[in-house]
Formats: C-alpha cells, structure tokens, sequence
C-alpha cells in the first residue's frame, strides 16, 4: 500500500485511499451478490438462515437474494421412494399411452393401405414392446439389486443383535427407506408385467382384425371338412 506523506493534502490523500479500496470493493461485488437467504418450514415454525443445513436439503423451500431481498427461486421438497416410483409409473405409462394412440391411429384409418404383409403390421407394434420390454427388464433389475442390499443390511443387523450390540437409529432407517423402496420396484414391476400383457392382447386382436379385413385364413387353421350329403335311396 502506498503511504500517504504528511505533506499530501487531505483531499488528495482521500483520493488516493479511494483508489486504493475500488479493486478490492469490486472483487467482493460477485460473491455480495450470490450469498443466499434459504426459508423452510420446520416443525411449524418458519426458518431463515444464510447456509442450509444437511437435514433441510430435502424440504420444500424459498431462496433469496441477500443483496435485493428479492425471491430468485422456489424449490420443491424432494420426492420420496413411494412417490418417485408414482411418478416413474406414470411417465411410462404415459409413454406407453401415447404409442398406442398412434399406433391404433395408423391400423385402424390405413391399415389394409399401408401394410402390405402381416409382418409389416407386427413391426408397428415392435416400438411398444420394446419400450415395455425394457421397462420391465429394468424393474426387475433394480427388484433384484435392491433385494440383495436389503438382505445385506438385514445380516448385518441381524449379526449385530447377535453381539449384545442394539441397532442404531440410522441403520433401522436405512433398513425401513429400502424396503420401501424395494416395495415400490415391486409395484412397477408388476404394472410393466400387466401392460405387456395387455399388449399382447392388443397386437393379437389388431392382427385377427387386419386377417378380417384381408380375408386371410390365420397360419394353422384348417378349413371346415364338408359333410357328405345323405344317398339318395
């Protein structure tokens, strides 16, 4: 820092401290204007601070700017186990929803027009059943991985009360949030199983309808054997 000398004026001298204080007063301007002011709810009562505490990550809250007062954003409380599972169940339903609105769009309004073959109407279906195929493989997976975690944190608690030793708190909440959410991939699973069931159900009904309509006799079905008429005496 530079020294003032004595013989500098006094208006000079507050120039120069002046000087000296902006580079330092603009390199705090950027971390002044991202410091947060987080509010949530909390046992009834509304709480405030500048830092958010681990067990407040998850809850519904408000941020605001520290520098304007203004709100900058409102976060929703984190979803848990049963309701991702809700929310994962609807998007692929959804999804499935939406594939077979347009697949019964393009059988029933072209069907004979558009397919040629029986094979070129079973590949309408193949995206569906590819993405129900898949969500089941998953569900199944995720039953499978949570299955084994839980039945490993169950040893461990089990060995531990075998010690004389008690089962903390966390680890009994641990044990209770993955068997719901095992609970939950069961639950998807079975939905996923349902829909491919329904599926097939479908693909069988559009193709006899597209057999109908073509006035094909379906692969493996024989025609009706005449009946002889009686001799005439």
């Amino acid at each position: 820092m530079t020294p003032i000398s004595s013989k500098t004026g006094f208006a000079t001298g507050l120039l120069m401290l002046a000087a000296l204080a902006l580079p330092a007063i603009a390199q705090n301007k950027p971390e002044a204007a991202s410091k947060k002011l987080y509010c949530w709810d909390e046992g009834g009562r509304r709480i405030c601070s500048d830092t958010l505490p681990p067990e407040a990550v998850n809850k519904a809250r408000e941020e605001f700017s520290a520098r304007s007062g203004l709100r900058s954003a409102e976060v929703e409380r984190a979803l848990t186990a049963e309701e991702r599972a809700d929310a994962a169940l609807a998007q692929a339903q959804a999804q499935v929803d939406a594939a077979a609105i347009e697949t019964r769009k393009r059988t029933e309004q072209a069907m004979l027009a558009t397919y040629g073959s029986e094979d070129a109407l079973r590949r309408v279906f193949n995206e569906r059943t590819a993405i129900v195929d898949n969500n089941i493989k998953t569900a199944s997976y995720n039953v499978t991985s949570l299955r084994e975690a839980l039945a490993a944190q169950l040893l461990s608690a089990g060995n531990r009360e075998l010690a004389g030793h008690k089962v903390g708190d966390k680890q009994a909440e641990e044990i209770r949030q993955r068997h719901n959410e095992l609970l939950a991939q069961l639950r998807l699973q079975t939905a996923f199983e349902q829909q491919r069931r329904t599926l097939e159900v479908e693909i069988a009904e559009s193709l006899a309808r597209y057999r109908e309509l073509k006035g094909i006799v379906p692969a493996g079905t024989a025609a009706a054997p005449a009946v002889p008429e009686p001799a005439k005496g």
